[in-house]
């Protein structure tokens, strides 16, 4: 057995299998589109803290996408190698905000979808998808539930801001009362009649109520 014999083997044979033209245009269209992705999850964020490094994972991931499933369409053994190597990885980063499983998803299917060739499906794909997100993203809702926070002196002062509450807002709903001997605090669901907010000064102004505040509030955390 010559010394060729012995790395003479189907590894040799897949240096060539993909072309370094086909691996530059995939990982750098991956690359552009990604950075797509990034600028729309940049635009279209609405949670409390924005976390650049999800930004920054979503170019990752297509890039990274991409690059595994060239090596897939190469070589069948390799593929059935990497989906049991695959499929014991585990992911524990808990995803608190909805929209952004739906940009993971967006990130994989394009990395997918490039490597497999459908660069058109894959650019003009993610346009579509990305200016239907901000459409939905940009228009504001008046019927989201805010949470109003009362700190009252007493029993009439806290009525005199439930009528208030009730003429000034579409729906009011009282979810918790903290009574103390000096003052009362009330935590009141609302649904504004429209954008403005300008009800809150005057709430805080009425006589016998120490403080009035306004938190947006989606079921997971208040901002």
């Amino acid at each position: 057995m010559s010394f060729q014999d012995v790395f003479k083997s189907s590894f040799i044979e897949n240096v060539s299998s993909i072309s370094l033209l086909d691996m530059a245009v995939t990982m750098l269209l991956a690359f552009g589109v990604g950075i797509f992705i990034f600028l729309i999850y940049k635009k279209t964020y609405a949670g409390v803290m924005y976390s650049s490094s999800f930004g920054v994972t979503l170019v990752a991931l297509t890039m990274i996408t991409s690059l595994v499933i060239l090596a897939v369409t190469s070589n069948v053994v390799l593929s059935l190698g990497m989906v049991g190597a695959l499929s014991i990885v585990r992911f524990r980063t808990a995803i608190k905000e909805p929209l952004d499983i739906a940009f993971l998803f967006w990130a994989i299917a394009v990395g997918i979808v490039l490597a497999a060739g459908m660069i058109p499906l894959a650019v003009f794909g993610s346009l579509f998808i990305g200016i239907i997100i901000l459409i939905f993203a940009s228009h504001k809702d008046s019927s989201n539930p805010y949470i109003v926070v009362l700190e009252c002196a007493g029993n009439e002062s806290e009525e005199a801001a439930l009528n208030f509450l009730m003429q000034h807002t579409r729906r009011c709903v009282v979810k918790s009362k903290t009574a103390r001997k000096d003052h009362v605090e009330l935590n009141l669901e609302v649904r504004l009649r429209d954008a403005g907010t300008g009800f809150v000064n005057e709430l805080a102004a009425l006589e016998g109520v120490h403080s009035a505040v306004l938190v947006s509030y989606n079921g997971d955390y208040m901002g």
